[in-house]
């Protein structure tokens, strides 16, 4: 049983993967005992009835007949599942608890229907495809579930990085870890700690799970020649992310904005960081962490930015569903993140991405699905940066008429000429030139219009 100290944690920690909070008794007792199904498919959690969605503790009353009528809605699971349904008062106001354990006999469903809990939320499985995906993670268990016994809880915890998801969760940091581990549910029966709470708290998950790690690589060129950086990060998943985005701020255009003489200072990327976060923390929680011939890769090249992670999407969601459906291969991994605020709705963080670039004028993601789980982010074109790589190549003459026909492919050859300050048959010759090195083309004549064909003169690759 849990005391009034365990509720106060509970509820001051919030609702997540292992907790659901009811500010009194629905009418429909079915509504509780769905989120019990979700729990026995899951982990087990704990159900606080008295506990509002501002987890303020505000007590309810639950009579004889009302306690018995949820038992009996319990009944209706199948296989049978005993939970313990008791009240503890909690500073004068009683607050009932239903403790549900992890089910050994997966799946438990419910009038016929399977739940499970992603993240902090309950979802009812409909789809054949959903139902073939929970059955096979159900024979095979969720590797975050799977505890580690060789982890030592003793010294092995990063501390600074836990100390930060208190802070970052709301938690206080005098609550004992030994009360957030409990309440989290990051160890099992026996008291190991599961590879989930390994990767998010450990201080070398990479002892135990090798290929836990995020490969940075930054090339020279659109391709995989030349290779200019090559970064591994490792720890907690959490400093993976923070050195991740770290890194590609140093390798991006990274420009600021000032309000007033002395408003804050705003960074604006290239590519929003907020997208980079999206896909990062969607590579952590979700990639396939039984793959261990693969890591989680971010790849820069002058053009796109390359985002992988072991594993394409997962059976419960077909490639018509991606973006508005989500399931987790790794759901105690994906609530501590939501507990951060690094997540939001389930499901909607692919709307957001595209959004994202979208707004700031770029091309929209693309997503590739094939083994690994791809996301391609498109660099905007940088004439400047393009342009500065041909200076020592062309002369000076040339790089203004690539420069007037960049800001305007209409503009005539008696303005360029002008700007260029030379003659007509000059002219005609310096555009020869460009032709020959495949830099620059017309289509049509009077009315026509330039094309500037963007290839980098050290690999004599065109396009951006």
């Amino acid at each position: 049983m849990i005391t009034d100290k365990d509720i106060k944690s509970i509820a001051a920690s919030g609702e997540g993967y292992n907790a659901e909070f009811k500010v009194r008794l629905p009418k429909k007792i079915k509504e509780v005992t769905e989120e019990i199904c979700a729990f026995a498919n899951a982990s087990g959690g704990t159900l606080l009835l008295g506990v509002d969605d501002d987890n303020v503790i505000q007590g309810c009353t639950i009579d004889n007949a009302k306690r018995s009528a949820i038992q009996n809605s319990i009944r209706e699971i199948k296989p049978s599942l005993n939970c313990d349904i008791y009240a503890v008062d909690v500073d004068g106001k009683e607050v009932w608890v239903i403790e549900v354990p992890s089910g050994t006999q997966k799946p438990y469903a419910l009038s016929g229907a399977i739940y499970v809990r992603i993240g902090p939320n309950s979802q009812k499985v409909t789809e054949i495809e959903e139902m073939r995906d929970f059955f096979q993670q159900a024979d095979r268990i969720y590797f975050d579930e799977t505890p580690c016994p060789a982890f030592d809880i003793a010294t092995g915890i990063h501390t600074d990085n836990l100390n930060e998801f208190k802070a970052e969760a709301g938690l206080s940091s005098t609550v004992p870890n030994e009360q957030i581990f409990k309440n989290l549910k990051l160890q099992d029966q026996k008291n190991a700690f599961k590879n989930g709470a390994v990767l998010f708290f450990g201080k070398e998950p990479q002892q135990y799970i090798d290929t836990a790690l995020i490969r940075c690589v930054a090339f020279d060129g659109k391709d995989k020649r030349y290779i200019v950086d090559d970064k591994k990060f490792t720890g907690p998943l959490y400093v993976q992310y923070k050195e991740a985005i770290q890194w590609l701020k140093n390798k991006l255009d990274v420009r600021y904005a000032i309000e007033g003489s002395t408003g804050p200072r705003e960074e604006i990327w290239e590519i929003p960081q907020t997208a980079f976060k999206e896909v990062i923390v969607n590579a952590l929680a979700h990639r396939d962490y039984y793959d261990r011939g693969a890591t989680i890769t971010i790849e820069l090249f002058d053009d796109r930015v390359e985002i992988a992670n072991p594993g394409g999407l997962v059976s419960a969601v077909s490639s018509k569903d991606f973006g508005k459906r989500s399931h987790s291969r790794n759901p105690l991994v994906f609530g501590l993140f939501a507990r951060m605020r690094m997540v939001e709705q389930i499901g909607s963080g692919i709307g957001r991405i595209k959004d994202l670039m979208k707004e700031n004028d770029l091309q929209p993601p693309h997503f590739s699905f094939d083994g690994m789980f791809t996301v391609t982010l498109r660099r905007p074109f940088d004439f400047e940066k393009w342009i500065s790589r041909w200076e020592k190549h062309l002369t000076k003459t040339r790089i203004t008429i690539l420069r007037a026909v960049h800001n305007n492919p209409k503009m005539t050859k008696t303005v360029i000429a002008d700007l260029a300050s030379i003659g007509s048959t000059a002219l005609d010759n310096n555009i020869e030139h460009l032709k020959d090195l495949g830099l620059l083309d017309r289509v049509g004549t009077k009315g026509g219009r330039w094309i500037l064909n963007y290839i980098n003169p050290e690999v004599g690759e065109s396009g951006w």
